[in-house]
């Protein structure tokens, strides 16, 4: 299977170490897969961890990161490709165009806006892409409560709230995208 996976990921690797192994394990077994890698573009926290395991194994690895944080977020030296953006929202756009399935891993605020974005261009049918999260250890379990809770107060329909779907694993991965059919768009 070819294609890209845009990972969305933190400048820190969290307090729990499963975290970054899970990440280190799925990474490999995606460019294992022969799927290319999208990220953020820096070298620390899970970040660097996606960065890392992919290119350990072989994997292209495009790293998209805004000037102002190539600093903060130490811009990873060995990518395959690396794209300096001027602003975030460029970053976030690239990313999204770059990818042809979305998965966020444990992270924080940034992650979740990341995230939302591109589940919401799904709804309202910018694009037909799926979007994940690896949950490791429950981490993403609060946030689905929360998107059960937006079905049942009528905000989501069931259908948009099926279209985002927590992952373990890569071969979940990519059994998701053999048989992908997007929602149709809301309006």
């Amino acid at each position: 299977m070819n294609g890209r996976v845009t990972i969305y990921a933190g400048s820190h690797s969290g307090t729990d170490h499963e975290f970054e192994k899970a990440v280190d394990r799925f990474v490999r077994d995606l460019v294992g897969h022969g799927m290319g890698i999208v990220y953020g573009g820096g070298r620390v926290g899970l970040m660097g961890t996606v960065a890392n395991a992919a290119l350990c194994e072989g994997g292209e690895v495009t790293g998209v990161i805004p000037r102002s944080l190539t600093d903060a977020e130490i811009t990873h030296p060995y990518l395959t490709q690396l794209h300096v953006v001027d602003s975030m929202h460029e970053r976030k756009h690239l990313m999204a165009d770059l990818g042809d399935v979305f998965v966020a891993v444990p992270g924080g605020v940034g992650t979740v806006e990341e995230l939302f974005e591109v589940w919401a261009w799904l709804i309202l049918g910018f694009h037909q892409k799926p979007v994940t999260l690896l949950n490791i250890n429950g981490y993403w379990d609060p946030l689905l409560s929360m998107i059960r809770v937006m079905t049942r107060s009528g905000f989501l329909s069931e259908k948009e709230e099926a279209s985002i779907r927590p992952i373990e694993n890569a071969a979940e991965l990519v059994r998701l995208l053999g048989g992908w059919r997007p929602p149709p768009p809301r309006w």
